[in-house]
Order: structure tokens, then sequence, then C-alpha cells
């Protein structure tokens, strides 16, 4: 019984990752071929991009205050108190910079994303664009690949930047911390590789947020129950992908920026 029920949930498992490969092929196959719609790219970069900048500020700020408090109150126990401004800047710029900003990216557009095409899916919607010669591909996945995988890092700059402005606030106005001490460690310890490796990150967690709520709500079926699970995968999935992926990005990307 127990055999038989993790087979069925690799089988699944591998048939979910052929197809996500399948549709990632098609998209690029896609914009090989074809001219993607600037007007449905700027209305999907307006809803992806604009639209989330209040979460992402929220995240990044929240996040670099508490990333601030908990490094000062650690390293005041060695007199490094000067040290906290690097931390916080490093660690957000390359690791909680992307994660954080992207799974808040995930919740909103992923889940978003699901649920539109997956409504389209059960109405025959999808149907309906093939009987018209359209691709749904082309028409709905593209668009939706190309704003998210350009909103992201532009999102994650943000959310870093306020971030590292949040946590100067509290580290020298509630802390104590000496600005120019802060400010001049900060500087020193952050490098360029650590803007990049975030950035770098970002991007391709915003391709794979698209991707795979893309295919979540392509793959559709049931009904409004059927919606809701598909949003609720493409949520969990999404989350899983960037938690998972992140660490095996920082590796290479470690390696790669140190060769």
């Amino acid at each position: 019984m127990v055999l038989a029920l993790l087979q069925t949930r690799i089988r699944n498992f591998v048939r979910e990752l052929g197809e996500l490969a399948e549709l990632t092929g098609e998209a690029f196959a896609s914009l090989r071929h074809q001219r993607p719609s600037w007007h449905d790219f700027i209305a999907q970069l307006h809803f992806v991009g604009v639209k989330s900048q209040s979460v992402v500020i929220t995240t990044g700020a929240a996040t670099g205050m508490v990333l601030c408090a908990q490094t000062y109150f650690q390293f005041h126990k060695v007199k490094m108190d000067t040290a906290t401004g690097a931390v916080v800047s490093v660690g957000m710029s390359s690791e909680l910079g992307p994660v954080l900003a992207c799974l808040m990216l995930t919740a909103r557009v992923g889940a978003a994303m699901a649920a539109e095409l997956g409504t389209m899916k059960v109405t025959e919607q999808i149907d309906a664009l093939r009987t018209l010669a359209t691709h749904p591909v082309d028409y709905l996945v593209v668009p939706r690949f190309l704003a998210c995988t350009a909103a992201a890092p532009l999102l994650t700059a943000e959310a870093v930047v306020v971030g590292i402005i949040a946590s100067w606030l509290v580290g020298v106005h509630l802390l104590g911390i000496d600005s120019a001490y802060y400010l001049a460690n900060m500087n020193r310890y952050t490098s360029p590789e650590d803007i990049m490796t975030g950035l770098i990150k970002a991007t391709l967690f915003g391709a794979a947020i698209a991707l795979v709520g893309c295919h979540k709500g392509l793959s559709c079926r049931g009904g409004a129950e059927g919606v809701g699970r598909a949003t609720t995968e493409s949520v969990v999935t999404s989350s899983i992908t960037i938690l998972v992926s992140n660490f095996f990005l920082t590796l290479f990307l470690t390696r790669l920026f140190k060769s």
C-alpha cells in the first residue's frame, strides 16, 4: 500500500516535471519565432511589478529592521556593533532580498496566474483560443513569463534598498550604532558580486513563478474545486522551488564569481 502510493507520487512528480519542461520549451520557441504582444506585456508588467510594490516594500523594510536588531543583539556581546551593517547588506543583497521578495511575488502573482488560467481552462476558453488559431502559450504564457522575469529583479532591488535604509534607521537612531562606521563597514564588505547574485537569483525565481503558475492553470481540471487546487499547488510548488533552488544557486554563483 505504502509502496504503491510512493510509486504514484513519483510518477505524478515526473509527469508534471516533464509537462513543465515542455511548457518552458514552447515558451522559448514562441520567443524565437514571433514577437510577443507589447500591449499584453505592459499590462502584465503593471500587474506583476507596479501592483506588487507595496507588499515587497513592506517585506523588505520589516526584514531589514529585524535582521539589524537580531544581528546587533548578538554582535553587541562581542563588541562588534559596527559590523551589523555589513551583515545586513550582504544578507539582504544576496539571500533574504531575492528569496523573500519572490516568495511574496509567488503568493500574489503566482496564485493569480494559476487562478486566471485555471478558470479559462475549466470554462473552455483555452479551447476557444485554439479554434481561433491562437496558441495559448503565445497569447497567455509568454507575456506573463516575460513580465514576471523582468519585474522580479526590479522588485528585489527595491526590497534590498528599502531594507538597508530601514536597517540603518534602526541601527543608528534606535540602537545607537555610529553611522559612519555602519556605512563604512557596509560599503567595505558588500561586493558587486553579492548584488549580482541576488539579481540573478531573482530573475530565475521570477521565471519559475510564471512557468509554474501558468502550468498549474493550463493543466487545471475539475471545475471550481480544481481551480482552487491549482492555485494552492502553484503557491506551494513555486515556494518550494525557490527555497530549494536558492541553496544550489548560492553554491554555483559563489564558485562562479570566485573562480
